[in-house]
């Protein structure tokens, strides 16, 4: 076998997760499986109905397939700084490539927009070696695989027609034979062959091959210029991290929205958690705790184009909710707050696991820790000079009347019980996460009003700032488990503490910081991994390791001076990493599969962050996460 190849292993009947690679285009993506087929994909957004979703649903999902006939063995890269996909197939006759990509709508990006006005996936297929015969299948299946397809055959190639959908036309490199709502053909390819197949959304004029060739130099072109650099003194990131920093960095980009400024927590839905039971949900929403994560995790790695397309989808949700009580954990990328919950139950599910959900509940669910994530944000991007070392006044004070209008209400609200970080869908509590961005609403508010001297009524604010965090180092640490816990008097641990340091509420150094991080280490983490909590939740199914605690618990050991161990835990994490460096929500400690929607930005932003704390001793503090001071009375 080549170097590199591998069989193909199913489980149920389904690819692993993590052997699907990601492709897009700024305005919806699609997953590309080691076997050559496109499982997923929602047309013309990422939030739209699915196209394709095998990956739910082998017989009803829809899939686009191109790969070798009779037994092969394949691998998947990137293009180097690329979100161009490489599937390599070796077979007893020799070896062939698809190279899949997606142009990137002319206007989505100021960085060397492509000139292409049209929605499309390219797949060329090239041998390398010997004679490769191909077959190919396209099945789209619309709404979910609950739409009826029509077909035409139009000058070079077929059309499938839906409604609601439109035309999805193929452009194809032979005949095709159409059964029912599936198209399928074959064709040999020698040593130095190529061929495209091209799918269109809604325009039916064919491509030649010159100008499919151009739209993939200039494709490769704008994500290379696009993604940071590490030359020269200024280099925003630099370390043996480097290329999963990049890889990452280009996933959370594929996940913003460039219209809205919208970040998507992920770019698919129902992937389970717990394979067979029912934590599977729906994450191609922008949540504000996600997107402000996001943003934060951009902008230290130099791109304050994103951070600026945040607050402008910030500004959208102000102008709807002016009231912050009605401000929503998540909105639809577009700005929508109808996010009703759906179950598909014709759909089986990854691995037989249902339900299928499209639409969030968690939209409506009252978390307070949202309010601290918004104003952390603003205080991040105007926490270090930029643009010739000039600090954005302007935006704080552009910000400035609805970051009152929030800090005076969780001044009001702090003592509430709500639904917390991990949106529990049953009795609300008094979550410590909750309360440690409450202060941060608040910390970060005084701050912000002291250094630009903002009209504020600060004192108030200080003395709420001081009986929050009185009430989290009263009712949150549980002496007998050294640790602070998930709740007010609760004994369950829970991995969101990791956080109490990086948000500056104590030091690093702290006992109670110490006592943390240590019970975490040896009761929630699993063969490298970390748990967010081991408590019974009222879920079915035991849920993976959560990659985004397990990154966490990295930033903290950095910043307790525990270097070794928290370089040990991260590359633990990236030895488990498939090669194409893209990370689920969770992963099982013992198999090592990913677990849960993929990729996932929230285990993205967590490797970036991380790296960046593990190498704050060989960078500037100008563009490093600098830890928060900690100069504030008990």
């Amino acid at each position: 076998m080549a170097l590199g190849f591998r069989p193909l292993v199913h489980r149920d009947g389904f690819l692993p997760i993590e052997d699907y690679g990601l492709i897009g285009n700024l305005e919806t993506c699609a997953l590309v499986g080691r076997d050559g087929s496109i499982d997923w994909c929602c047309l013309p957004y990422l939030d739209s109905p699915s196209v394709f979703a095998a990956i739910l649903d082998k017989k009803k999902g829809g899939r686009f397939l191109v790969q070798p006939e009779g037994e092969f063995s394949s691998t998947q890269s990137y293009l180097a700084d690329t979100n161009i996909l490489v599937t390599a197939f070796a077979t007893a006759g020799g070896e062939a490539a698809v190279t899949d990509f997606m142009p990137v709508m002319a206007g989505k990006t100021d960085d060397q927009p492509v000139p292409w006005d049209h929605r499309a996936i390219l797949r060329e297929v090239a041998c390398s070696r010997g004679q490769v015969r191909l077959h190919w299948e396209f099945a789209p299946q619309p709404d979910y695989g609950r739409g009826e397809v029509d077909w035409e055959r139009p000058p070079g190639g077929l059309a499938a027609i839906a409604p609601g959908l439109g035309r999805l036309f193929l452009q194809l490199p032979g005949g095709a034979e159409v059964r029912g709502g599936r198209a399928h053909g074959s064709f040999v390819l020698q040593e130095g062959d190529s061929v495209w197949l091209v799918l269109r959304y809604q325009d039916p004029t064919p491509l030649s091959e010159a100008a499919c060739q151009q739209l993939l130099e200039d494709t490769k072109d704008l994500w290379g210029s696009w993604v940071h650099s590490c030359e020269g003194p200024g280099c925003a990131f630099a370390g043996p991290w480097h290329d999963q920093v990049v890889r990452s960095e280009l996933v959370l980009k594929l996940l913003t929205h460039p219209e809205t400024g919208a970040i998507a927590a992920a770019p698919t839905t129902s992937l389970p958690e717990a394979v067979g039971g029912g934590r599977n949900w729906d994450y191609r929403f922008a949540w504000v705790r996600d997107a402000s994560f996001t943003a934060q995790a951009l902008f230290h790695i130099g791109h304050q184009r994103e951070a600026r397309q945040y607050f402008r989808w910030v500004r959208s949700i102000w102008a709807k909710d002016t009231d912050p009580a009605d401000i929503q954990t998540m909105y639809s990328l577009a700005g929508g707050r109808d996010l009703t919950e759906f179950q598909l139950d014709h759909l089986s599910g990854y691995r037989n696991s249902r339900p299928v959900r499209i639409g969030n509940q968690a939209a409506t669910q009252h978390q307070l820790d949202i309010y601290g994530e918004l104003i952390n944000a603003l205080y991040e991007f105007t926490r270090y000079p930029r643009n010739g070392g000039v600090p954005e006044r302007a935006l704080v004070e552009a910000e400035w009347p609805m970051i009152q209008r929030i800090t005076e209400y969780v001044a009001s609200c702090w003592q509430e019980p709500d639904s917390g970080i991990w949106e529990m869908r049953g009795k609300e509590q008094h979550f410590t996460y909750s309360k440690l961005m409450s202060w941060v609403a608040l910390d970060r508010s005084i701050r912000l009003a002291e250094r630009w001297q903002l009209q504020a009524p600060v004192d108030p604010w200080k003395q709420e700032r001081r009986k929050v965090r009185r009430a989290i180092l009263d009712h949150s640490f549980n002496p007998e488990l050294n640790s602070f816990t998930q709740a007010f008097g609760s004994t369950v641990l829970d991995a969101s503490n990791l956080l109490i340091p990086v948000m500056g509420l104590v030091g690093h150094s702290d006992p109670r910081v110490v006592g943390t991080i240590d019970a975490t280490m040896s009761k929630l983490m699993s063969h490298g991994l970390v748990h967010r909590y081991l408590d019974d939740d009222g879920l079915s199914g035991h849920e993976g390791a959560f990659l985004l605690c397990t990154f966490w618990l990295v930033s903290a050991l950095a910043l307790a001076g525990r270097q070794q161990e928290a370089e040990q835990v991260f590359q633990g994490v990236l030895d488990r990493m498939g090669p194409l460096g893209l990370l689920a929500e969770e992963m099982h400690p013992e198999l090592g599969l990913m677990l849960g929607n993929y990729p996932q930005a929230f285990s993205h932003i967590g490797l970036i962050n991380s790296a960046l704390y593990l190498g704050r001793k060989s960078r500037p503090a100008t563009v490093a996460p600098a830890p928060i001071g900690t100069d504030l009375p008990a």
